[in-house]
């Protein structure tokens, strides 16, 4: 009989409810039944791709034995941490805290009033590694809590008070100047991989945040290395078999340090925030390798994980057939088989597909070699090799797709989708693709009018028609932050007002005038045993630094100086330790040089979709400007004056397409040429 996970929508849940473990929801139902029982809870927290939490439910949680003990001493309760992450934040911080290390899945004994006493991670169904068994711990942990009952709650109570001042900061507010920035490169460029790229050693991590950095440093100082590290870094990954070569898109990580073997889950918001990434180094660059990635990772996106409605997918497994990468390896032979035995030699030559492998017998692909080195060895011509492989791919991929395909979890996340959005808006604007601003729009449009709780707030999720769950930090300011990024490709002003209302909200419901910075949760949501705040930029940035970065863009647009007066206080409040501990504050990072650069403005007199309106449109969408904000006005008179005031009295020269290059309002001459344009910005041509 399913447990009370069944009436969840979360794929992950949804995995669990035919456990004969009694799961309930985190909710109101499962604290009141550990109350009235006086049980200690036994929480479990993991996500639909993750590869050991698969594990654990066919080890123990689908054992009837252990399931027994769970279900006689503790009040059980799953959580999908992608919903949840403030329960997420909480307890992982506890386990940190305890045991030194965190991951998942979280396994965490709570108190009744939700104080964590003991916890750990993944735990095998017997001893093995210096690690006690499940059940060896689940009646250890059941016996304290009848017969040490005082020393468990003296635990709790400790535990909980750690957590309190964990979420407290210590520094002063400093100085905000360059030499915070200046500082942060030097202690990033000191860990640097010069023969691989990234951060020295494994497992290895994309880190598009910390990337982003390193470009804005490069813009602002002119560094060549770090433009070489961040080139460098970008091309290996993408050669690397964290790649996926038959059908884009990154997987998480990559296990060594050379970006071979990666664990093969693929996550929205890492290639979110890759494709930003790359579309961002077409523009610095012009380089049409990294192009190429973007579009492809995009491509992905919309073929594999975008809904009918127009939201995007979470993830998909590490797993299929109950094997991690067994979607993603390749025989010689099937290689061989799929393009024939010419194209064949040249693919598997490229790929470096051995008899032997690199991978339990079987082959990632990867590009490491050049094509010139490539074709070389194999005596035919770069042609030739193009050929061949332009003809494998889609024979591979159509091939590959009668496997049996990993799980999807297909519920849609607001912060993520938002980070999704932002890519799309971004590369329809640099790329000129009307299909990515059909993507961007459909979604936005989804976003803003279908994730919503039944009071009418942001909702965190969404699955079967469903939202629930209200938005936190980190939905309302990345989804503030991506309607920014849809105004200025669009040029229609609904966006920029829904980011407004996204931004009044952060400020209403979110800041803590005592500390400077922003919550996590609103103040009305459910209490937990603390109020969570996450400041470090981690996988994907923090709800400070989202928002943060949505203000600051924000004020530069429509002039408001509560936005930029809340984010500056942020930056002071963290001025410090983002100097000292810069790879956890990428996001922020790049905010402060946002804010110390003097913003450019950039307002637009023309109609889109005409000449020279495009013309002059085009020089700032394919630039590198990360510090600059974009406003149109139509010479019809569409352009709303008194939302964005960087229009008013802005019109057209001799019945021209006309730009206006502005620094806190005050501008230089009009200009109707794109090159008097790039020029105004330092650009070396329109």
């Amino acid at each position: 009989m399913p447990n009370l996970l069944a009436n969840e929508t979360s794929p992950y849940l949804l995995q669990h409810l035919d456990n004969p473990v009694d799961w309930f929801p985190w909710g109101p139902e499962a604290l009141e039944r550990a109350r009235a029982d006086d049980r200690p809870i036994l929480l479990s927290v993991g996500y639909s791709a993750c590869h050991w939490c698969h594990v654990m439910e066919h080890e123990s949680f689908e054992d009837p034995a252990t399931a027994a003990i769970m279900n006689e001493h503790y009040v059980n309760i799953k959580v999908d941490r992608e919903e949840r992450p403030d329960i997420d934040s909480i307890y992982m911080s506890a386990v940190q805290q305890m045991t030194g290390h965190g991951g998942w899945p979280m396994t965490v004994f709570i108190t009744p009033g939700g104080a964590p006493f003991y916890g750990g991670t993944y735990y095998p169904p017997e001893p093995r590694h210096g690690l006690p068994s499940f059940r060896q711990i689940l009646l250890a942990v059941a016996e304290a809590w009848r017969e040490r009952r005082a020393d468990v709650d003296q635990s709790a109570e400790h535990m909980a008070e750690a957590l309190r001042q964990s979420g407290e900061l210590r520094a002063p507010a400093g100085t905000l100047d360059t030499s915070i920035l200046d500082r942060a490169f030097r202690s990033l460029a000191s860990r640097f991989d010069s023969a691989w790229g990234g951060m020295a050693g494994a497992p290895k991590f994309p880190q598009p945040l910390t990337l982003e950095f390193l470009l804005r440093t490069w813009k602002r100082t002119g560094n060549a290395d770090a433009m070489r590290f961040l080139d460098m870094t970008l091309r290996r990954m993408a050669a690397g078999g964290m790649y996926d070569h038959v059908g884009g898109g990154f997987a998480r990580y990559s296990v060594d340090a050379h970006w071979l073997v990666p664990h093969f889950e693929k996550m929205l918001y890492d290639n979110a925030l890759l494709a930003r990434l790359y579309t961002h180094a077409w523009q610095a660059t012009g380089d049409d390798a990294h192009r190429a990635v973007a579009d492809d990772v995009l491509a992905w996106v919309t073929r594999e994980m975008t809904s009918p409605e127009g939201g995007f997918y979470s993830a998909l497994d590490a797993d299929s057939e109950g094997e991690e990468g067994k979607f993603y390896v390749w025989t010689p032979g099937e290689i061989d088989s799929i393009v024939g035995a010419e194209d064949g030699a040249l693919v598997r030559a490229y790929y470096g597909v051995t008899e032997a492998g690199n991978f339990e017998g079987h082959n990632i692909l990867h590009a490491w070699r050049s094509m010139d080195e490539v074709a070389a060895g194999q005596g035919v011509s770069v042609e030739r090799l193009q050929d061949a492989l332009d003809r494998a791919r889609p024979r591979l991929y159509e091939e590959r797709a009668k496997r049996v395909w990993p799980g999807r979890d297909d519920k849609v996340l607001t912060s993520w989708n938002a980070m999704m959005l932002h890519a799309f808006a971004e590369a329809a604007r640099a790329f000129e693709s009307h299909e990515y601003r059909r993507i961007a729009v459909t979604s936005a449009e989804f976003l803003v009018g279908r994730l919503r709780t039944e009071d009418g707030r942001l909702a965190r999720t969404y699955k079967d028609s469903c939202a629930k769950i209200p938005g936190f930090l980190e939905d309302h300011a990345l989804l503030a932050e991506a309607l920014v990024a849809v105004y200025e490709t669009t040029w229609d002003e609904r966006w920029l007002r829904e980011a407004r209302t996204l931004a009044d909200q952060v400020l209403q419901s979110f800041w803590d005038e005592e500390q400077g910075v922003f919550f996590d949760t609103a103040a009305d949501a459910e209490p937990l045993v603390i109020r969570p705040r996450d400041l470090f930029d981690n996988a994907t940035p923090s709800g400070n630094s989202a928002a943060v970065n949505a203000l600051l863009r924000l004020a530069e647009l429509v002039g408001d100086e509560r936005y930029s007066r809340s984010a500056r206080q942020v930056l002071e409040s963290l001025a410090d330790t983002m100097a000292r501990v810069p790879a956890g504050f990428g996001h922020l990072l790049s905010a402060l040089d946002f804010h110390l650069a003097t913003p450019t403005e950039v307002a637009f007199v023309g109609t889109p979709g005409e000449a020279d309106t495009d013309a002059l449109l085009r020089v700032v969408g394919r630039a590198y400007l990360p510090n600059t904000v974009a406003a149109l006005r139509r010479v019809d008179g569409g352009g709303d004056e008194e939302l964005i005031p960087l229009l008013r009295g802005r019109t057209a020269r001799e019945g021209r397409a006309t730009a206006y290059v502005c620094e806190r309002f005050a501008c230089q001459q009009p200009v109707t040429e794109p090159a008097a344009l790039a020029a105004q910005l330092g650009l070396r041509s329109a």
